[in-house]
């Protein structure tokens, strides 16, 4: 990204890694939506910012003190890298670790992963391997989109065989409801218009889709569970609509998890009535991305069991050169793009 709104091919000099960080050379990597909320101001100012946060790679060079790693491993770096050794990190916010959202380093406060080389902090506590059964095709979905919908379930605290609605079916929201099943949900709920995205949820375990086009969501949900609501809601979209619908239709006692990027707006309202007027004991739930090795290699590990396939996301395969025209169908969701899949 040259600029807000701007974004090119510019030449940089090849990353060195200190003591305990690694140089990467990148084989796989996906676009995601919120490089196109960077791109046009959702977290202010940036410029000669190179973007991209999902990225596997071989690893080039190491520095002098990690010890997991040697060049020409392959290896997996999660979309957040924290500061192991931050407060934060050390009291179980290891994504907010030197600030709020500190722990997204990439394309947010350093370069990040759209290049032949990218540079990785704290190596060994931010990459993990990929097995030699896992292709990187597969194990790139684990730097964020598998941990950030996985993660949109475990924080929706959901009891076994209880019933989630899923707001948002794009890439995260579609990890989402795989995660509810993985979760244990006996119902899951999508909610999104768009007949490819439906199809996915399906496949990926949904029973129930509700296109927010043709009827009220709030309503339709609220009547197929006899009025009672869902015990979850996971919000996968980052709008104002979509995270007032999931109050609403979240039973008393339920759990709202959010894990959309709310990149406009001042506000993002709660329902007051359906909210109890504050008192009906439902718990809203943030999160960011999850990192850390440990995260990727669980994640990892799912692949290698074969529970989940993230690879039916990729509608789109582009070289590197073509990242500036992958970036724009992303940025503008042309030809039913929901996952473009770069290869260096």
């Amino acid at each position: 990204m040259k600029r807000l709104n701007e974004v090119g091919f510019m030449e940089k000099p090849q990353p060195a890694p200190g003591p305990n960080d690694a140089i990467v050379r990148t084989t796989r990597a996906l676009i995601c939506t919120s490089d196109s909320h960077t791109v046009h101001g959702a977290i202010g100012e940036r410029e000669n910012l190179t973007l991209g946060h999902e990225a596997v790679g071989i690893v080039d060079r190491v520095g002098s003190e990690v010890k997991r790693f040697k060049p020409g491993d392959r290896v997996l770096v999660g979309a957040i890298t924290p500061d192991w050794g931050h407060t934060a990190s050390q009291a179980g916010h290891s994504s907010q670790s030197g600030g709020a959202l500190g722990g997204w380093k990439f394309a947010n406060i350093k370069d990040g992963v759209f290049a032949e080389f990218f540079h990785v902090n704290e190596a060994d506590a931010n990459m993990a391997s990929i097995p030699p059964e896992v292709s990187d095709e597969a194990a790139v979905y684990c730097a964020d989109m598998m941990s950030t919908g996985f993660m949109g379930a475990e924080n929706a605290d959901i009891p076994l065989g209880g019933a989630v609605a899923v707001f948002g079916l794009g890439p995260v929201g579609l990890m989402a409801v795989a995660g509810a099943r993985l979760c244990g949900a006996g119902l899951v709920i999508g909610v999104d218009s768009v007949p490819k995205r439906q199809e996915l949820a399906r496949h990926f375990g949904a029973d129930i889709i509700v296109d927010h086009t043709k009827s009220d969501p709030a309503r339709e949900i609220l009547a197929m569970t006899g009025g009672e609501g869902v015990d979850s809601a996971i919000e996968a979209l980052g709008a104002d609509e979509t995270f007032q619908n999931a109050v609403r239709v979240t039973k008393p006692g339920g759990t709202i998890s959010n894990t959309g990027y709310h990149g406009k707006g001042d506000f993002v309202r709660i329902p007051r009535l359906e909210w109890g007027v504050g008192m009906a004991e439902k718990t809203i739930r943030t999160g960011l991305c999850p990192g850390g090795r440990l995260r990727m290699e669980r994640l990892l590990r799912l692949l290698q069991a074969r529970r989940v396939d993230p690879t039916k996301l990729t509608t789109h395969t582009f070289r590197f050169g073509e990242l500036d025209r992958a970036f724009e169908m992303m940025d503008k969701k042309l030809d039913g793009i929901i996952k473009p899949l770069i290869v260096f």
